[in-house]
């Protein structure tokens, strides 16, 4: 049971209060490559990704903003340092929703001219605390116990935009260490209600990031922690929202697009299964519909795996079994598995469609 959170809007996407968990992106092009970015958004929108960021290092990138913001399908948020101008800018241009650290703006002036800018533009703010650039002072204080200088910090930052009258706060406190994470969040949802984006920070390669970003927003969300997630990692965008997805998905939390269960594979396997299963993830990649599918090389698990699935395949050698909604619809023939698969997965998604 996920707690009772503040709900805000970042553009039209409801974030907490209850809403379905939201999977977030980052661009990972120049902003001022208008062109470049652009393109980023839409591949990350066709993934099935509900907001974006936008990284808004200098003058340059604060430029570019309106015209991005125009042409984008998405809600997007600009991520802001150091400089207050550039968030004003930001405001300017139409962005959703921003991401800086009061603490990092510099003057208390700087700080409460950018909160009242986006109080009158109804932009939230997400106040994102990073475990490797926590306050001097916190770090001193809490040497040995870095979850609690990350709340602290999280807290002092809420005060500052709180003395100024603004709410529509989301909150994320990532770290790199897993551990470190999730005990920062469990502490801090015990200390506000406002929403809370989570994710491992600086996650890694696409292989190890999975795995740690799994983990770690998998116990999140497990234990009812979060409201929006974004899956950190050194490759493609798409990919985070891919995998995002499929940690939604593992938790009974969400499903977009066709989840396929498959054999480990073993001395049982009488076929080319994992040609078969690549293929057909290739050839459904872009399907939105939630179906989930079976590809079983297996006569001890295979019949009733297919069984509970939408779509399922039981195979040996030669020979599958096809199934749909628990029910053998034919007997095919090996060179058969890919077309026959596919043709009863589109055939589903129509019907679902039309339902």
């Amino acid at each position: 049971m996920r707690p009772h959170r503040r709900q805000i809007h970042v553009g039209g996407v409801p974030i907490g209060g209850g809403a379905p968990i939201v999977v977030q992106s980052m661009t990972k092009t120049n902003t001022e490559d208008i062109e470049a970015t652009l393109a980023q958004i839409h591949d990350l929108s066709a993934q099935g990704c509900e907001v974006v960021r936008v990284a808004v290092p200098h003058e340059k990138a604060a430029e570019a903003l309106q015209d991005i913001v125009a042409a984008s399908p998405l809600p997007l948020i600009a991520d802001i340092h150091f400089n207050y101008r550039f968030a004003l800018r930001a405001l300017e241009a139409g962005i959703h929703g921003l991401r800086l650290n009061p603490g990092n703006i510099g003057e208390p002036w700087k700080v409460e001219e950018v909160v009242r800018a986006a109080l009158a533009a109804e932009v939230p703010i997400r106040i994102g605390v990073n475990a490797g650039s926590l306050e001097a002072d916190l770090k001193a204080k809490y040497r040995d116990d870095v979850p609690q200088a990350m709340v602290e910090s999280a807290l002092g930052q809420i005060r500052i935009l709180e003395d100024i009258g603004f709410e529509a706060i989301k909150l994320s406190l990532k770290a790199s260490d897993v551990q470190t994470t999730v005990e920062a969040y469990r502490r801090m949802v015990e200390a506000c209600d406002y929403p809370l984006h989570v994710g491992i920070t600086e996650a890694g390669s696409l292989f190890s990031g999975t795995i740690k970003s799994s983990v770690g927003i998998g116990i999140l969300l497990s234990e009812g922690i979060g409201d929006t997630i974004r899956v950190s990692l050194a490759a493609d965008a798409a990919e985070e929202v891919r995998v995002g997805y499929e940690i939604l998905a593992a938790l009974g939390l969400r499903q977009r697009g066709v989840t396929i269960v498959a054999c480990p594979t073993c001395g049982r396997l009488e076929f080319d299964m994992l040609s078969l299963v690549s293929r057909i993830e290739r050839a459904i990649a872009s399907l939105e519909t939630p179906i989930k599918v079976s590809i079983m090389g297996c006569v001890v698990n295979g019949p009733g795996e297919a069984e509970k699935s939408d779509i399922g395949l039981a195979a040996g050698n030669g020979y599958g079994l096809l199934y749909k909604k628990g029910e053998i619809v034919g007997k095919i023939k090996e060179d058969e598995y890919f077309e026959r698969l596919l043709e009863a997965i589109h055939t589903l998604a129509a019907e679902k469609a039309t339902s």
